[in-house]
């Protein structure tokens, strides 16, 4: 048994004892740790955004072990065991990648992701549909790029990337339309179609929406931090600043970006 194998059998043995000596371990269930699950996730994420090394290794250890806690929970139930998970993933990894462990042949990662979706629906228990896959409960920014991607994956898309940007034009023009008219049932409406055309818009040229606006919100924290930093050593507060003088030193903030 290599180092690999030895380490995620220590961890399997770990969470045997756990589950039977810790009383907070025993009386967990799926809906118990699920939002912890959700919380776990975000920092990874926050861990990956930052490219803090050492955490994300921390946060992959805690994804790892609700993977395993599941698993228990299950087997106990007699419903699967962690090698049903780890099998059901490697027989899934391999019947979607022909080019690897097959005899198709592709040359570019857009082929890849096509023969993905098209074998997602030939699968005896695969999605229904190209859309049915996308989780209802992500995030909608998230969830507007994943179905955009998924209906590019066979075929569903602008032929020039270059295109889409008349699409933004359109829904802003359509936006502005609705806010003159301050009918704010049909502002909301168009305010989403103006959205989900940028997170398209954004797709085509390789950005990760989710990322950009991430970055961006970093961004405007630490320059909105500053602004709050430098009014208190004035001895001022924001309420008593014009536009003006927050202007000012929002300007020197850019400086540190």
């Amino acid at each position: 048994m290599n180092d690999k194998q030895q380490s995620f059998e220590r961890l399997l043995k770990i969470m045997d004892e756990l589950r039977e000596k810790c009383p907070w371990d025993r009386e967990q269930t799926f809906e118990s740790l699920r939002s912890n699950t959700i919380e776990e996730t975000y920092e990874l994420v926050d861990a990956i955004n930052s490219l803090d090394i050492p955490n994300i290794k921390k946060e992959l250890g805690d994804i790892l072990l609700h993977v395993v806690f599941y698993s228990k929970i299950a087997s106990e139930k007699q419903w699967f065991e962690i090698s049903d998970v780890v099998n059901s993933l490697c027989d899934k990894l391999i019947y979607r990648h022909p080019h690897v462990f097959g005899e198709d042949e592709v040359e570019t990662a857009s082929q890849v992701i096509k023969n993905w979706e098209e074998l997602k629906l030939k699968e005896k228990d695969g999605n229904k549909s190209v859309l049915s896959g996308v989780p209802s409960a992500l995030p909608a920014l998230i969830k507007a790029n994943r179905v955009q991607e998924k209906a590019r994956a066979v075929g569903f898309d602008w032929e020039v990337r270059s295109q889409v940007w008349d699409k933004v034009q359109e829904e802003l023009n359509e936006l502005r339309v609705e806010v003159e008219k301050q009918d704010k049932e049909k502002m909301e409406k168009e305010f989403g179609d103006l959205l989900f055309s940028v997170v398209n818009a954004a797709r085509l040229y390789d950005i990760d929406p989710e990322s950009a606006l991430e970055k961006t919100n970093r961004k405007f924290i630490k320059r909105f931090t500053y602004l709050e930093d430098n009014t208190i050593k004035k001895g001022q507060s924001l309420k008593d600043m014009s536009l003006d003088e927050m202007n000012e030193i929002w300007e020197e903030a850019k400086k540190y970006d």
